[in-house]
Parts: C-alpha cells; structure tokens; sequence
C-alpha cells in the first residue's frame, strides 16, 4: 500500500477551512480513481508542546503508481487546484509505502 499524508498549517479562517474542506474539498478527493480509503482530522495535537499542524489527511492507494495515476488524473488536478481555496497557512505533503509491523 501506498499513503499520501498531507499536512495543513493554521490558516488564516479555521471556520472557513473546516466547512469548505468538509463540504466542497473531501467531495472532490473522494472521485480519485484507484482511492483504497481515506480520512481526515481537525483534532491534531502534540504529545508535548502547541502542535504544528491545524489538520491532517492521509489517502491510501494500491501502490506509488495507483496514487500517480490519481493525482495526474482530471480529479487529481481539481483536488490540487482546490488547495488555494482552503489552505491559507500553507500545506506539506509527502508520500510513502506503508509497511506492516504487526501481524
């Protein structure tokens, strides 16, 4: 499996990132072609300290090239472009194969 984790700094609206992100954003991930699962949280915290991150998004696919196929696609470059409209406090977002260690 493959993940896409994306990390949002504070923005400059909470409100308006979390009722565009829930309504409008989430809507346009959830037509990637190939997306396993996907899940999101407003909750995030630190085990010490003030966390530096408002928001977290993580996006599984079969594997690196399931997720490149999906991101290159027309839904792929509408979830991108859609960033602007929520994400004033920037964005990070990195990729990785998920190994299992349990089982």
């Amino acid at each position: 499996m493959h993940r896409l984790l994306v990390l949002y700094p504070e923005p400059a609206d909470p409100d308006h990132f979390r009722d565009y992100y829930v309504t409008k954003h989430i809507p346009l991930v959830m037509n990637w072609p190939g997306l396993l699962a996907c899940r999101y949280s407003f909750d995030v915290a630190a085990t010490k300290g003030e966390a530096p991150y408002f928001a977290v998004f993580e996006a599984d696919f079969a594997d690196a090239v399931a997720m490149a196929v999906a991101r290159s696609s027309p839904q792929g470059q509408r979830v991108s472009a859609d960033v602007v409209n929520y994400a004033t406090g920037g964005v990070v977002v990195i990729d990785y194969p998920v190994q299992d260690s349990i089982g």
